[in-house]
């Protein structure tokens, strides 16, 4: 329970790794804001976690400001913030237009600048604060047919970097951490992009996933909830503006 009293607010909270994390904050005692688009979600999941649901499509600023104002008159300060919301499309580049492009950068990287500089500081000048932001492995390689998202993941990884350096002498950490395929929704929606395009069963399209993985599986949301839990402890406060791949070693720096 070494997060009792703290405050933590978790985008794309209503499901997936969002909601694994959310659970695994509260119980280290933590009390949760669940944001996110999808209002039957995230007001679900706050209700069963005894927290707080908020309705916030991180891909529309205004729509970002209106939910830090619910969160702020509900909750007061965050203390701990997760910038888990995510999406992944691909393409070959010649069919990546803008719309595309725009879409992964403005919920992928943009998202996390705007959360970030709205919180960030106000962590800073209390003391004490912890940034954990949800990349990929494709922050830390690239794949073919996603250069929009691997991009906009790359953008993720930087920003935790330069965070980082900003904040190092205040008692706040900035770290991302960078799942491989992780058995959620996210998952099931690349399966079926793989058996649209390739003509493949989906079995044959997730056994392609899972063989990307030197363990030959996928990773589960609650092995991302564990290392988000850690980065949130006192006695990780020397991991700064590091990525940490959770891929079963698939990138291996």
């Amino acid at each position: 329970m070494f997060l009792t009293g703290r405050h933590a607010l978790i985008t794309g909270g209503g499901r997936g790794i969002g909601r694994a994390i959310a659970a695994r904050l509260v119980e280290e005692g933590a009390r949760v804001v669940v944001a996110g688009r999808t209002r039957h979600e995230v007001e679900g999941t706050a209700a069963e976690l005894g927290g707080v649901g908020v309705v916030m499509d991180v891909a529309d600023r205004a729509s970002i400001a209106a939910g830090l104002a619910e969160v702020a008159s509900s909750l007061g300060h965050v203390e701990i913030l997760v910038n888990n919301a995510g999406a992944a499309e691909s393409a070959p580049l010649d069919r990546t237009d803008d719309a595309l492009w725009d879409r992964m950068m403005a919920v992928n990287a943009t998202s996390t600048f705007t959360l970030c500089r709205a919180l960030l500081p106000g962590m800073a000048a209390r003391g004490w604060g912890r940034v954990i932001n949800v990349a990929s492995n494709a922050g830390l390689t690239g794949y073919a047919y996603t250069a929009a998202y691997c991009a906009a993941k790359h953008a993720v990884v930087g920003l935790t970097r330069a965070l980082a350096m900003e904040v190092a002498r205040s008692k706040v950490t900035v770290n991302a951490v960078c799942p491989g395929f992780v058995d959620t929704q996210l998952t099931v929606e690349a399966v079926t992009r793989i058996v649209e395009k390739t003509g493949k069963s989906a079995a044959e399209a997730r056994k392609a996933l899972t063989a990307m993985s030197p363990q030959k599986r996928l990773v589960s949301p609650d092995e991302v909830a564990h290392v988000v839990a850690m980065l949130c402890s006192d006695a990780a406060r020397s991991v700064h503006g590091q990525a940490i791949a959770v891929d079963g070693g698939q990138v291996m720096a």
